[in-house]
């Protein structure tokens, strides 16, 4: 009987191996039928593809490198295509696209964190991170055909673009992450090819939407100074094929956890 609905998580992991205990936890709770992981740091080697097939996700693609980095799509469904896209030519594997359904191709993505001083002449990082979207935005513009392309977005993109994505807009506008230079690049990426922010289309502003929360804090629930680093964005073909939205919020309290709680959505196929 064919499928009717497809839920997807996309979750930045912190280091695969040492954490898939959180995987389990997030697949005995939720159940996705595919998961999308960033900050992978492993070669595809090293990748835990037994855990995941255990697990029930024969189809697995990666982009990794040690150390560092990388993205993995696991799923349940078959994969009709797969295809990687290395940005600003530094081979930092932050990029996986994996076609489903036939003719819907899910983009995985990790943007670069940027460093922790937003000017480009003095961060070279933050440099990166610009040049980065800058290529995001030409390369999806080069894809777009009208509306028919079907695509859907996800992943760390380390931008919290609206004022209510942060604890507090007015402290964070000088802090990486949260810069109107940060933002005004993203907002290039998604005009490129009018995509929607399936988050916030939503839960729209003033509520708050935290996906991220610093190891430095002592208690991340004391004073919830998070931020929206992690996104769901659909092409307007799917805009009415993609929604209830899940932040599992409480994972950020799980045994090690990863600073990134895993994000859930449907799509109706």
């Amino acid at each position: 009987m064919p499928r009717k609905h497809i839920r997807f998580a996309t979750w930045n992991i912190n280091s695969v191996r040492i954490r898939t205990h959180l995987i389990e936890q997030c697949v005995t709770e939720h159940n996705p039928d595919i998961i999308c992981l960033q900050e992978t740091k492993c070669t595809n080697d090293q990748f835990p593809e037994k855990f995941f097939r255990k697990l029930g996700y024969d189809h697995i693609a990666l982009n990794g490198m040690k150390g560092y980095h990388g993205v993995a799509t696991v799923s349940r469904i078959p994969f009709d295509d797969v295809e990687t896209k290395e940005f600003c030519g530094k081979g930092d594997t932050r990029h996986i696209m994996t076609r489903i359904c036939g003719d819907i191709d899910l983009h995985n993505f990790y943007v670069p964190a940027g460093g922790d001083v937003p000017d480009r002449e003095a961060n070279e990082k933050f440099d990166h991170k610009l040049n980065f979207l800058n290529e995001m935005t030409s390369w999806f513009k080069n894809r777009r055909n009208k509306t028919k392309n079907k695509y859907i977005l996800v992943g760390d993109l380390n931008i919290a673009p609206l004022e209510h994505d942060v604890w507090s807009h007015k402290q964070l506008l000088k802090v990486v992450s949260h810069t109107p230079i940060e933002v005004a690049h993203l907002a290039e990426v998604q005009a490129a090819h009018k995509w929607i922010d399936v988050m916030r289309a939503e839960i729209p502003e003033p509520e708050k939407i935290f996906t991220w929360w610093s190891y430095r804090s002592p208690d991340w629930t004391k004073n919830d100074r998070g931020r929206r680093l992690d996104h769901i964005w659909v092409t307007p073909a799917l805009k009415d094929q993609v929604g209830n939205v899940e932040v599992v919020r409480h994972a950020r309290s799980w045994e090690k956890p990863s600073d990134h709680v895993p994000v859930l959505a449907t799509l109706k196929v």
